[in-house]
């Protein structure tokens, strides 16, 4: 399967983004009253500056304590970002998140981003996907 059909399943919310210039402790509430573990950095809201995610706002806190939290999220967004296109497989998704440790990936078309996809959309997909080819074969060697 390929991220297009993810972003089909997730629906059309758009990508949630923060100014560089927002805090920490802004990016913190729009993480939790959205209920997610990233949010992508963007000046324009259409190309990727940086990526942050609970986990960074975890280590800089265990690093420089609370005083952090007033600090622009530029400061701590991680700027080395794996992108995919809606035509890139699950495996390839899996393959990328895998080598790069990291859970969130933003998905691109003509360098603009047009959605983010989750280590758990990805994971959810392969699940269904390895289903339906196990009933393909489970109905080949029966004969169905």
């Amino acid at each position: 399967m390929q991220v297009l059909q993810i972003l089909k399943r997730k629906g059309d919310d758009g990508v949630i983004t923060v100014l560089p210039e927002d805090t920490l402790a802004d990016v913190s509430q729009v993480l939790s009253s959205r209920k997610i573990g990233a949010v992508v950095v963007s000046s324009d809201g259409k190309h990727i500056d940086g990526i942050v995610s609970e986990r960074d706002i975890v280590r800089e806190l265990g690093r420089k304590g609370a005083a952090c939290l007033s600090l622009p999220v530029k400061t701590f967004m991680s700027k080395k970002i794996s992108t995919c296109t809606r035509k890139t497989t699950t495996v390839e998704v899996l393959e990328m998140m895998s080598a790069g440790n990291f859970r969130h990936m933003p998905v691109v078309a003509e360098d603009e981003m047009i959605g983010l996809i989750s280590i758990r959309d990805v994971a959810s997909t392969r699940v269904e996907e390895l289903h339906m080819e196990k009933e393909a074969l489970t109905g080949m060697i029966m004969g169905n």
